[in-house]
């Protein structure tokens, strides 16, 4: 029970760290004329998320029933994701956020894992929400969860991939790069 709590509030915390530093870069590009997009599905993919956090808390840490037989490797495996995510956050430095924000005619990051893949945070929360919950035998959290994360996924990339496509040379730059789910051939 320790371990569970003890990584639930390293998870807050990091999740309220990356909010903060969301709204700083949110503020840095509108100053510069940044237009923001998908806010329609936005608060929904916010309310997915804040429950992910409610249901780990009550099925893995209220109804505790341990942590998972393989947990040092689900650990390694979040760990992983973890500096993924670091990776992530640091390629696109001021232009990362949670919300889909674009400068306009701005060339787009394609170093780190933007030159292998057109959505690499996606897959890193994909992943997460597939790990933690099983890290701690939580399976409603994480049958619920992943298939949520992954509806929302089918509403918001292609948001994405339009307005990247509208305002910035992602086309140009990303052409060939693997995309992820939602990215159809019809959004190509």
């Amino acid at each position: 029970m320790i371990f569970f709590g003890l990584f639930f509030a390293i998870l807050i915390i990091q999740r309220v760290a990356e909010l903060v530093i969301a709204r700083k870069n949110e503020q840095w590009m509108k100053e510069r004329g940044a237009k923001e997009f998908g806010q329609s599905h936005y608060q929904f993919m916010v309310m997915i998320h804040s429950a992910f956090f409610v249901s780990l808390l009550i099925e893995g840490g209220i109804y505790h029933t341990g942590v998972h037989p393989l947990w040092k490797y689900l650990l390694a495996g979040f760990l992983l994701t973890q500096a993924g995510r670091i990776w992530v956050i640091s390629s696109l430095g001021k232009y990362w956020n949670t919300k889909i924000i674009v400068l306009p005619d701005t060339e787009v990051v394609a170093k780190g894992p933007y030159k292998l893949f057109r959505h690499p945070n996606y897959l890193i929360v994909t992943v997460e929400l597939v790990l933690i919950p099983l890290l701690f035998n939580a399976y409603w959290t994480l049958i619920i969860f992943a298939v949520l994360n992954q509806l929302i996924l089918f509403t918001r990339i292609p948001v994405e991939e339009r307005a990247l496509k509208s305002e910035t040379n992602y086309e140009r730059v990303h052409i060939g790069t693997p995309g992820w789910i939602g990215a159809s051939k019809r959004e190509k």
